[in-house]
């Protein structure tokens, strides 16, 4: 009977953290997000245009390879830089945002693990760090290994901030060097219009990405594909919309 007793008691708890877990972390849905303007994973359009983003720089090796790449290509970029690698390399945040491409906010020191305080703390001195720098006010936000809670999302969307993920079937994992073979097919075997790709551009050896890069561009390119930011996803989403496509 006490067995019986205990397994009831421990089941009861175990529902009660389950629940108590579900409500720490955003359960509102993409759905929700989506339509409350407040996240973009990708977007629906007939126009062939694909978003490529990069985490984690700028790096004093990868990012100037990979601008170098996206200028022969004349592709735009959007690039979600982490603080405190800005200012170790201001020079390539500038040349990031003199060259057309978008920078956006990646956190300040990349923390894995954070809270609604600390995570505004660190947009707002990225925030500050871009500006210092280029003159360019940010308006997008990208989460660490895109993790967020409804309480993030809020403070984030008060603050005027748009939160940017990407599509899920377009995460190239190149942080776990898969091989320059997995991250091109994964990128050419999943575009589609309106999509947004997941690349980085610093946090690690990104040799691979490089060379991805430079067999993913003029494929996409043959295929009538055009590169742009986020923020002009953006502005063809709402277009689409206005016309009610």
């Amino acid at each position: 009977m006490r067995k019986y007793y205990l397994l009831i008691s421990l089941c009861i708890f175990g529902l009660f953290l389950f629940f108590v877990n579900e409500k720490s972390f955003a359960d509102k849905g993409r759905k929700y997000y989506e339509e409350a303007g407040q996240i973009l994973w990708d977007i629906n359009t007939d126009e062939k245009v694909i978003a490529l983003t990069f985490d984690d720089g700028p790096h004093k090796k990868y990012t100037p390879d990979i601008l170098d790449i996206l200028d022969k290509y004349n592709a735009k970029a959007t690039f979600f830089i982490v603080g405190e690698n800005a200012e170790k390399n201001p020079e390539l945040a500038l040349r990031i945002h003199e060259e057309g491409h978008e920078l956006a906010i990646h956190t300040y020191t990349h923390p894995f693990r954070t809270n609604v305080s600390n995570l505004m703390k660190e947009i707002k001195q990225t925030h500050a760090t871009i500006y210092g720098i280029t003159g360019y006010v940010p308006v997008l936000f990208r989460p660490v290994e895109g993790q967020y809670t409804d309480s993030m999302i809020d403070a984030i969307a008060k603050e005027g901030y748009k939160v940017v993920m990407w599509s899920w079937h377009l995460d190239t994992f190149d942080w776990k060097s898969p091989g320059e073979k997995k991250i091109i097919n994964t990128v050419l075997k999943g575009a589609k219009p309106g999509s947004v790709v997941l690349f980085h551009d610093g946090g690690g050896n990104r040799e691979q990405t490089v060379r991805a890069l430079k067999k993913i561009l003029p494929e996409l390119e043959d295929q009538g594909y055009r590169f742009v930011t986020i923020s002009e996803l953006l502005e063809i989403q709402k277009l689409n919309k206005k016309d009610g496509k």
